[in-house]
């Protein structure tokens, strides 16, 4: 999924397809703060001046917001429970 998939989702009356598109939008961003830090700690160079722990810290943050996401995603039968 890319975040413009998630636009008429975001723009929707109801709230519940609202949730998926935050869901899915935080999934995205979340993935791709988690392969920019991948590539700091392989050395490579920053695209600004980033604090490496300032975005683990980020990432740990959103991982846990995903989680309560996940929960309300599963309650409502858009994902399947593990």
């Amino acid at each position: 999924m890319e975040l413009k998939e998630t636009i008429d989702l975001m723009l929707s009356e109801n709230r519940k397809e609202r949730l998926k598109a935050e869901y899915w939008q935080t999934k995205v961003r979340l993935e791709k703060l988690n392969t920019y830090i991948s590539k700091l700690e392989a050395g490579g160079e920053p695209d600004v001046d980033d604090s490496i722990d300032v975005l683990q810290a980020q990432s740990a943050a959103m991982n846990e917001y995903l989680y309560f996401l996940d929960v309300r995603m599963k309650m409502y039968g858009f994902l399947d429970a593990e």
